[in-house]
């Protein structure tokens, strides 16, 4: 498939703290996602999760049903038990054609815990690893085999956060689990997004576009603040996540290191849409998106 811009709901309504934008309709937000110039949208909290409903839901805006965050606990349970608990949300992806799932494992995550400072985010132990990848490709493998690409989304505030979590976990997992590439994960966790792009580029099947504010992300790493505080920002300023073209990530330079790659860019900007009017940010990031595209050569 060619390139598609997608969006992910985070940015009208936050899913770690529903309450923030949490009197948004989930119809206004497909609609300004339709004004803004996506063609799909990745699930939220909002959406229904059964297939003829979300089909409906969707139909009226145009909009493909692009993938959704499922939260795994490889690290206490095998692959038979963790196929068990994400069946009913692998067989509505399927039923909505949708082409990737999106893993991360949580079970010690701290990023929905706005008591801990990400400076006390869990850490893998290095002989910790090889099972971990063992059980993440037998799951890969078995969705793979469905028809459904695992993407894994490296997280602040979990195991897979920093450069040298991604590069353990790919090696430690087999060609049928791929890495989501979110721009704005990687930037915050001390990555380059464009380094990892090149370096993973045949196992990189799924981006999520995020742009960092510098000054904020600096202020939280220095202050030690949680990942919401971090997201929502202190009092009336601005957090840490915008949209493409409104912070420090080179996304022209990110894209030309993914030649040939074919998919969804979503962008997943989480922001207090109290304080970032999410249709005025969508439009300028898929304004953003469409030129990076185009300067890298795929567009």
């Amino acid at each position: 498939m060619p390139i598609r811009i997608g969006a992910n709901p985070i940015g009208w309504s936050n899913d770690d703290l529903q309450e923030i934008g949490g009197a948004t309709p989930l119809e206004a937000c497909l609609a300004e996602a339709r004004e803004a110039g996506f063609e799909g949208m990745e699930l939220g909290h909002k959406f229904p999760r059964e297939p003829n409903a979300l089909k409906a839901a969707l139909a009226p805006f145009g909009m493909a049903c692009i993938s959704g965050w499922y939260s795994a606990e490889l690290l206490r349970r095998d692959a038979d038990e963790e196929m068990k608990h994400l069946r009913p949300h692998l067989d509505l992806l399927k039923a909505m054609g949708s082409p990737v799932l999106v893993f991360a494992e949580t079970s010690n995550a701290i990023h929905g815990d706005r008591t801990k400072p990400l400076s006390q985010r869990p850490l893998m132990q290095a002989g910790d690893w090889a099972e971990f990848g063992r059980r993440i490709t037998e799951v890969a493998e078995r969705t793979l085999a469905e028809g459904v690409r695992l993407v894994y989304h490296h997280h602040m505030g979990t195991i897979v956060e920093s450069e040298a979590d991604i590069d353990a976990f790919m090696a430690a997992t087999g060609e049928p689990a791929h890495l989501l590439l979110d721009t704005g994960h990687a930037t915050w966790g001390g990555a380059d997004p464009a380094a990892l792009a090149r370096r993973y580029r045949a196992r990189i099947s799924h981006v999520h576009a995020k742009d960092v504010r510098r000054p904020v992300m600096e202020q939280a790493r220095r202050e030690g603040w949680s990942f919401l505080d971090a997201v929502l920002g202190q009092g009336a300023e601005l957090g840490v996540y915008t949209v493409p073209g409104d912070g420090m990530v080179d996304y022209p330079a990110v894209f030309r290191e993914l030649p040939g790659y074919s998919g969804w860019v979503v962008v997943e900007a989480e922001q207090d849409p109290e304080k970032a009017h999410p249709l005025t940010y969508a439009k300028k990031g898929v304004a953003h998106l469409k030129q990076s595209l185009k300067e890298a050569g795929l567009a």
